[in-house]
């Protein structure tokens, strides 16, 4: 018996060296020894013969075509002005009671049944669907036998995702926060010289650089010469949690936040010690003036970290942008634009918080096959003259979401939660009323 206990213990110091040798180390330093980069060539050439045998066993069906949309409804691009515009122009114009023909009602039936079925607020809230499937379980749930080596294949995936890729993951993230706790409460001891801000930063970005290796994270940064800077805002689309940890490995942020308990409480408490974080108590968050001045005053101070904020106040399933809270805009400061986008091939980034707790989705990121993004940081931006905060918001998220490749919604993420303002159902009825009744009518005003 005790020979089995000293095999479990020499197996045991044998995995943590050559964690900290292979893999902890090279983190902490920014560089890599190739063995993720290894990882990642297997796995793609794996991933495009799986491809490659499905497309061959459904040869005779229709490829299906790439899409932003989880739809099961394909719309046409463009406005319903212009939709019905041109089935105006396509008809003769009736010669009196203005633009409005019975045909009308068609097209508004057609429309209403087509939001009902499948709306563009509530398809955002859902894991984006894939062309192919990637061999994890959640993209083909009508699997069905194909062939051997397929099956083989997934088989031997599944081994590998949970009996060699999770352990490993689990014990870098938990080795990296452990050290983020151990590493800020040191830092808070030190006297407020400019070397304390320096060491800390340094602790804050190595250790998200360990929590980043623990998700075989492979990050494509564009545009380091828009990195956010010290005194600003840096503002981005948000998908999961773990967006903080594609942000801060490359840079350090003060982050915004409230108050909570439990071991979240205990790593607050130990960041806030070396690093100016904002947190808020509960009661405090509603309190909207408190909370503008005390980032206002965070950014007036040049010498601290540039704040990051997620404008949009709610996870979106990396497809799109949605409204942006005005409040980060009323600040005052310069904005810096971060645009995040997951490749779904890898694995599910998307936090469905409705479905799956954090634990529950951090178990899901651990056994996926790898976290796949690119950032690109966007050139910094000024509110405008004669410009309010609401059209400020509009035109950063319109740029994210352009340089991103998703889709630019003005539906605002709490809907995800809540009902829709009665202002906006009014805002709609009388866009729905100018459409119905048509140009002769505001002519005739």
């Amino acid at each position: 018996m005790e020979d089995l206990w000293a095999g479990v213990l020499w197996a045991l110091k044998v995995w943590l060296y050559l964690i900290v040798c292979l893999i902890m180390f090279p983190a902490m330093f920014g560089f890599s020894l190739g063995i993720s980069e290894t990882y990642m060539t297997i796995l793609v050439k794996t991933l495009e013969w799986a491809t490659l045998k499905i497309q061959k066993a459904h040869a005779d069906e229709q490829a299906l075509k790439a899409s932003a949309s989880n739809g099961l409804i394909q719309r046409e691009d463009g406005s319903m002005e212009k939709e019905l515009g041109e089935l105006r122009r396509s008809r003769p114009k009736p010669p009196v009671g203005g633009d409005f023909t019975l045909s009308d009602s068609f097209y508004f039936t057609r429309r209403g049944i087509e939001s009902i079925v499948e709306d563009e607020v509530t398809q955002r809230f859902t894991s984006e669907e894939l062309v192919s499937w990637n061999l994890l379980t959640r993209t083909n749930n009508d699997f069905q036998y194909i062939s051997l080596r397929l099956t083989l294949v997934y088989g031997l995936g599944i081994f590998v995702r949970y009996c060699i890729l999770a352990p490993l993951r689990i014990t870098l993230a938990c080795i990296g926060l452990t050290w983020l706790v151990i590493g800020t409460s040191a830092v808070g001891l030190l006297p407020d010289w400019r070397v304390k801000s320096w060491i800390s930063e340094w602790v804050h970005v190595m250790c998200y650089r360990i929590c980043a290796r623990g998700l075989s994270a492979t990050i494509h940064y564009h545009n380091r010469e828009n990195k956010p800077k010290k005194g600003g805002i840096c503002v981005a689309n948000h998908t999961s949690p773990i967006d903080i940890v594609i942000l801060c490995n490359d840079s350090c942020y003060a982050m915004v936040g409230q108050v909570h308990g439990g071991l979240m409480g205990v790593v607050q408490r130990a960041m806030v010690r070396s690093c100016p974080h904002v947190w808020f108590e509960r009661a405090e968050m509603k309190d909207r003036h408190l909370v503008t001045k005390r980032l206002r005053d965070h950014v007036n101070d040049k010498r601290k970290l540039p704040i990051l904020i997620f404008p949009e106040g709610t996870c979106v399933n990396n497809t799109s942008v949605m409204m942006f809270k005005k409040g980060s805009f009323e600040i005052g400061g310069t904005i810096y634009p971060v645009a995040i986008k997951y490749d779904p091939k890898f694995g599910d980034a998307f936090w469905n918080s409705s479905k799956y707790s954090m634990v529950s989705y951090l178990l899901r990121m651990m056994t996926s096959w790898a976290l796949v993004c690119n950032v690109w940081y966007l050139p910094p931006m000024h509110q405008k003259e004669g410009e309010d905060a609401v059209q400020f918001a509009n035109r950063v998220k319109s740029a994210i979401a352009h340089q991103g490749g998703l889709v630019d919604l003005q539906w605002d993420g709490g809907l995800k939660r809540a009902k829709v303002k009665e202002s906006f159902k009014e805002q709609e009825q009388k866009k729905y009323s100018s459409m119905v009744v048509g140009e002769d009518s505001s002519s005739s005003d």
